[in-house]
């Protein structure tokens, strides 16, 4: 997709926040999860819309960027660009700062776990969760930034794309395309734990793998859904909508979900709604910095403060904001700027919104 003004800015910004709202119960110990949890009996929690959100989308924009790009450097460069600078930076602060923060009697230079910290989680795929006696008095002692467990989803979605490069331009990737999402359904839907075993050798979860798949590519899939009567396209979006409403009514979310949540997500952001389409023009793209940072930030909330649910998210909210717009406009944008390392002539034009996650 071309054209910068679309919704695609602000519904990230909105997925970011709806992480934000979920961790913010589950940071300080709740078991019920958030309100939405509450509503759907436990289907649906706002980080569940935020997440797949997230994948929707990612699917649709890097399997249309894949679409134009010169080549695999050129893809794969862009893919790093838009993860590891930001990624990195989040990384080494977390380091810096967490003394502030330490709790054990080994002082915080001589503990090990500092140390493969970074280089760990560069990886990708074998992440350290945590440092020895950080936030470890915490009600949630499992992870520093438990945002950062996506990323190797995501990156693994990032080789699928890749593997159609060669067939891209053929007419019948498309059907490769749904042959993907329906034998991801079938497995995030009825068989989830096939090959969970081979999946843990790199540090994934079989169920996660497959169910982030389907979404990924129920987001690619509507790169081939062209409406071009708005009408039609208000009441496909009212349909889906409908069903995605009655089916967590009667609790048959886990069967419709991959097909209605695309489809909203999509279309919506395709679309270009007054005000809210200048949202990336007006603060950058900051949605990839709020997440990364929230977590940490939270938990750093909740380690001095001690605060209830409302003040966190409120407070949180504030902090992972300014942290995503300093990142967007210190870090990742600057680094977006040498995107074309690769490109053989002069590429046509790329929304920023193509290459983020």
């Amino acid at each position: 997709m071309n054209s910068r003004i679309n919704n695609f800015d602000f519904l990230r910004f909105i997925f970011a926040s709806f992480v934000i709202i979920s961790h913010s119960y589950g940071l300080l110990g709740s078991t019920e999860g958030d309100v939405l949890a509450r509503l759907t009996n436990g289907q649906m929690r706002f980080s569940y819309i935020g997440v797949h959100g997230f994948f929707i989308i990612s699917g649709y924009l890097i399997f249309n960027s894949l679409l134009r790009c010169k080549g695999l450097a050129d893809y794969y460069w862009k893919r790093v660009l838009r993860l590891y600078p930001a990624l990195i930076v989040v990384l080494f602060l977390t380091v810096l700062l967490a003394p502030a923060v330490y709790e054990s009697s080994i002082p915080y230079w001589h503990n090990t776990s500092v140390y493969t910290y970074i280089p760990k989680n560069l990886t990708l795929f074998f992440r350290q969760k945590g440092i020895d006696g950080v936030f470890e008095n915490n009600p949630y002692t499992s992870s520093i930034n438990g945002s950062l467990w996506t990323i190797c989803y995501e990156f693994s979605m990032y080789v699928m794309v890749s593997s159609l490069f060669f067939i891209r331009k053929k007419s019948f990737v498309k059907i490769i395309v749904a042959l993907i999402f329906v034998t991801s359904y079938i497995l995030s839907v009825f068989k989830p734990y096939l090959l969970n075993g081979l999946f843990m050798k790199i540090e994934l979860v079989s169920g996660s793998f497959y169910n982030l798949m389907c979404f990924f590519t129920g987001g690619m899939l509507m790169t081939y859904v062209t409406i071009r009567n708005k009408k039609t396209e208000t009441i496909l979006i009212l349909l889906a909508l409908v069903i995605l409403v009655i089916s967590t009514y009667f609790g048959l979310l886990l069967y419709t979900c991959y097909f209605t949540l695309p489809i909203l997500v999509i279309l919506i952001g395709k679309s270009s709604t007054p005000y809210i389409n200048k949202l990336g023009e007006v603060i950058g793209d900051t949605s990839y910095g709020i997440y990364i940072y929230s977590f940490p930030i939270q938990q750093t909330l909740v380690h001095f403060y001690k605060m209830d649910t409302i003040p966190l998210i409120i407070f949180s909210m504030v902090l992972s904001f300014a942290a995503g717009y300093l990142s967007w406009h210190l870090i990742e944008k600057k680094a977006l700027g040498y995107k074309d390392l690769f490109s053989k002539k002069k590429p046509v034009q790329e929304s920023k919104t193509e290459i983020m996650f």
